[in-house]
């Protein structure tokens, strides 16, 4: 073995041999099914922490499962991201030839989206094997793929046929970047406090967000005028009302009344009554566009206005309104701010606190509006998602997510199926070019016959994304072929996956596998929280707080990741704040911790949470313990005779000691935890209880309590403590082996073979509660005294400068369980405690010469001082200069507190502090004072 632990060259090699070996692959067998489909990464980029956390755990309980001798099956596949790998390719387009993909025409940008798919589709499942993921890769998948388009598309018809598809006009969120509509997921809403310039692709210099205009509109056949606020003053020429609320005295009198429209003169439109209207804010008048804002349409439906599309899909304003048709919207609102002025309407503007929405593929800013669009009716597919979690069929945790569940969908709208785009699943509608009916079919050819004509056209629009993606846990087996795959694993036993995605994917697998199959597409739902960075901030490439999980694997220098902003397409502004954010977060880089590291860290937090606040300087920390097992995995092979053979199973031989079967007991524990969390879901517990154990249990009490076994002359007891340590490393690998892969296939390898063990830990028996049957309360108590008189030995031992002398210990107490304690653990708590001899006595036994330490009202620990190399007059001295600095600081601590009761302020918080300070330097003082009587009588004894 190497001097030190390399996680480089331990992650060489083993995963190309698991793979040859056929490792990853369902075993045929008698044994339990076990099936989980890997959400989807976007055929667009590189792994995230987030799709770290999700392969960590998952892989995690995968292997667990695997290692139980479950039937297991973990299914890979990426999604073809219909506006995300859209944006990617016309950006990349757009950059090398100056064309849009209108210029280029749907066929040929196609062509280029597979070109580039083939090119960097690969990236993504290469990240993933390098992260150890033990995933089925003969059942690898791409949404795009002919069988699962195929599958999409029949899934589409049947709903169709249904009569849940339909086309109706909604408001849907816009981006006329893209010119397609886009699911939530897809917006993100940035908060401003205030006036706030955003980048908006196409608008030199920025538009101004966070800000209120005030503008009047006269009220018709009058002299007096009503003042609105809005923050988006361009859809003023949408208007079609203005709103009040009733209970509102100062505009009662205007309520039926007519408003004269300022820019478009033939236009007069109401003032109306709603109590939606809230009177504190702006002017307590609220100006009313049904066509582009969702509660404005909510409102116009009740009062029966008229909504107004103002806006062209590529966000110019229509060439019929005045003044500003054909403009950019933005540029829109500076022409309208100015005619106002002119026109004497205009009455300035305020900050405004307030949510953008903006697209997150194209930094758009998304614009509400009525289309004409494919949606899902969703009334009676959610309800019977509700039903089936309230009966328990299906079961979510954390258990808190229940009453989101129902009470999400028991608000769900339609869902907006389809995307004015051209890649992704084609909206399978043919329209009859002589009729213009329409119908829904699986070819072009049977849509001809369904509508008798020779000439149809299919409908332009694609698929949104969720919609292939909620069928894949029956599409990725099969679907709807009656295959051996869907019959095996379908449903599968479990989702594990990102609660903020819970509704645009887990909520629509459900519903559309019991629409679609009549089954429950999984058994169980485990959602883990969102990965933020360690002060609790999202990842952000402004803050310069993003981690890539790779960069942590081989670790990365400051400068590298400044040179990814630089190279980025990044303000430069944002570049400074991004630069002096990743010195803050990494003022040294990011050391290179390994696969096992990084996939420990993540599985020891409790990912259940809301949140999953990730440090790098954990994964450092899990680094330095895969170093701490290498280092003792060294010392336990030391121990190991050349010939060494363990048998299947250990069994006492009555040699062991109290220390020996106390570390089986706790071995016995680590195993019954591990189990337990696995089905619990709380990994964390487990990584806590195997750090546990091989720190602080294994390596700092049991191999330092088995050096002097190994050289004495009790060669009975050496081979009973060989076959102890052999059983305790295999079993810790075989038990951390879902979380740290290749670290502990090395380990096994390495191990002496004994027979029938496994030829890979992949498929080696997880260690069962029912194997480990040595679990002992009373050792477990017993030891915890060990350690409590051992630190208070060692405690003495540096207070007295003799840390590297060994001397005699003596343990002074009456209680006959401090007898029991030597016979059980005598030799433990003699090399623990850095002893050549430990005594029990009585405490009426007189000892002198010994520096001692009260622990309970029946126990004192001491610690022989006779014969110790020390300099007895140069310690009396370095304590008195102790005890007078310490004498100094509590007079000055005391002059301040006598000020402060001086002015009756005796009860203050500051008071107390000083009285508790004061209180401790006196401990202090009196401990320093112990030990130099401690050392003159030590002076005398000598003398």
């Amino acid at each position: 073995m190497s001097k030190t632990f390399s996680s480089k060259e331990i992650q060489n090699g083993w995963y190309e041999w698991w793979e040859q070996q056929g490792y990853f692959r369902p075993r045929m067998g008698d044994g339990e099914t076990f099936s989980l489909l890997l959400p989807p990464p976007n055929v667009t980029g590189n792994l995230h922490l987030g799709h770290a956390l999700t392969c960590a755990v998952q892989d995690a309980i995968v292997r667990w499962h695997r290692m139980k001798g479950h039937k297991t099956l973990w299914i890979p596949g990426t999604d073809h991201a219909g506006i995300a790998t859209h944006a990617v390719v016309e950006r990349k387009l757009l950059r090398e030839t100056g064309k849009s993909r209108h210029d280029i025409g749907r066929e040929k940008f196609l062509q280029e989206i597979w070109k580039w798919k083939e090119r960097h589709g690969h990236v993504i499942s290469q990240q993933l094997k390098t992260l150890g993921m033990s995933l089925d890769w003969s059942k690898e998948y791409f949404t795009m793929d002919e069988a699962l388009n195929s599958a999409v598309t029949q899934a589409f018809c049947i709903l169709y046929d249904k009569g849940l598809i339909y086309r109706d006009k909604r408001m849907i969120n816009w981006s006329s970047a893209l010119r397609s509509s886009l699911s939530d997921i897809e917006v993100d809403n940035v908060t401003v406090e205030g006036p706030t310039v955003l980048k908006v692709p196409g608008v030199e210099g920025g538009v101004e967000v966070g800000v209120l205009a005030h503008f009047a509109y006269p009220v018709a056949d009058s002299e007096e005028r009503l003042v609105v606020a809005t923050s988006r003053l361009e859809t003023m020429l949408a208007d079609t009302a203005v709103a009040v609320n009733p209970a509102d005295g100062r505009f009662t009198h205007l309520i039926g009344r007519r408003l004269v429209h300022p820019l478009v003169k033939d236009r007069l439109i109401p003032v109306i009554a709603d109590s939606f209207v809230d009177m504190n804010f702006g002017t307590g008048a609220v100006k009313i566009t049904p066509g582009h804002d969702p509660v404005d349409y909510e409102v116009g439906r009740r009062h029966n206005l008229p909504d107004i599309d103002m806006f062209n899909d590529d966000g110019t304003v229509k060439m019929g309104l005045p003044l500003v048709g054909g403009q950019n919207r933005f540029l829109a609102r500076q022409t309208i701010k100015e005619a106002l002025s002119v026109l004497g309407l205009y009455c300035g503007q305020s900050g405004h606190a307030t949510t953008i929405p903006v697209c997150s593929r194209s930094g758009d800013i998304v614009e509400p509006r009525l289309k004409d669009q494919w949606f899902l009716d969703c009334r009676s597919l959610s309800q019977r998602a509700i039903q089936v979690v309230e009966s328990k069929q299906l079961k979510i945790f954390p258990d808190y997510n229940k009453a989101i569940w129902s009470e999400f969908l028991n608000k769900t709208m339609d869902w907006c199926l389809s995307r004015q785009l051209w890649w992704g699943h084609r909206i399978p509608v043919y329209t009859c070019t002589a009729s213009k009916q329409r119908t829904c079919a699986m070819s072009e050819e049977e849509a001809k016959k369904k509508l008798n004509s020779s000439s149809v056209t299919q409908d332009e629009d694609v698929l949104d994304t969720w919609f292939s993606s909620s069928l894949l846990p029956f599409t990725s087996l099969g679907w709807p072929q009656q295959t051996l795959d869907l019959e095996q694993y379908f449903p599968q036993q479990m989702l594990e996956t990102g609660q903020d995605i819970m509704f645009f994917w887990v909520a629509r697998m459900v519903m559309m596998s019991l629409e679609l199959t009549g089954k429950l597409p999984f058994h169980e739902i485990l959602l883990h929280g969102m990965v933020r960075d360690s002060q609790g901030r999202k990842m952000s490439k402004s803050l310069g707080n993003v981690i890539d999980p790779l960069d942590v694997v081989h670790g990365i220098t400051l400068e590298a990741l400044n040179r990814r902003l630089e190279d980025g397409n990044f303000d430069p502004r944002e570049v400074s704040v991004a630069r002096e954010g990743q010195r803050k977060e990494f003022p040294n880089g990011i050391a290179a911790c390994g696969v096992d590291a990084l996939r420990f860290t993540l599985c020891s937090y409790n990912f259940k949470n809301m949140n999953v606040n990730f440090d790098v300087m954990n994964a450092e920390s899990k680094m330095r313990f895969c170093n701490k097992i290498w280092q003792s995995f060294k010392f336990i092979f030391s121990k190991l005779p050349a010939d060494f053979s363990s048998p299947p199973k250990l069994e006492l031989t009555g040699a062991e000691d109290g220390t020996d079967l106390w570390v089986l007991s706790r071995l016995s524990h680590l195993v019954k935890v591990c189990n337990s969390s696995f089905l619990s879901h709380d990994l964390h517990h487990a990584v806590g209880a195997l750090q546990y154990f091989w720190y602080q249990e294994l390596c700092d009490v049991y191999l330092e309590a088995v050096k002097p076994v190994f050289n004495g002359a009790d060669v009975r007891h050496q081979e009973t403590v060989q076959h102890i340590l052999y059983h305790c490393a295999e079993t810790f690998v075989l038990a951390a082996a879902p979380f740290m892969p290749f670290l502990c296939e090395e380990l096994f390898q390495r191990l002496p073979a004994r027979q029938g063990r496994a030829e890979s830990i992949c498929v080696a028996p997880y260690p069962q509660p029912e194997q480990f049957t040595w679990y002992n309360c009373y050792l477990d108590t017993s030891m915890a005294k060990v350690e409590e008189i051992v630190n208070h030995a060692l405690r003495l031992r540096k207070d007295y400068s003799i840390m590297g002398t060994r001397s005699k210990l003596y343990i002074q107490s009456d209680s006959v369980e401090y007898v029991e304690l030597l016979a059980h653990h005598g030799t433990c708590l003699q090399a623990l405690s850095r002893s050549d001899h430990v005594t029990l006595v009585g405490t009426a036994t007189p000892l002198q010469g010994c520096a001692s330490v009260f622990v309970t009202p029946d126990l004192s620990v001491l610690v022989d001082l006779k014969g110790c190399p020390l300099d007895i007059a140069k310690e009396v001295d370095r304590l008195k200069n102790k005890v007078f600095k310490l004498e100094n600081e509590k007079s000055q601590v005391h002059e301040k507190l006598v000020k402060i009761i001086s002015k009756n302020r005796g009860d203050t918080p500051q008071a107390l502090r000083l009285q508790s300070k004061i209180a401790s330097l006196d401990t202090d003082i009196k401990s320093m004072s112990a030990m130099m009587d401690t050392f003159l009588q030590q002076s005398n004894v000598v003398e």
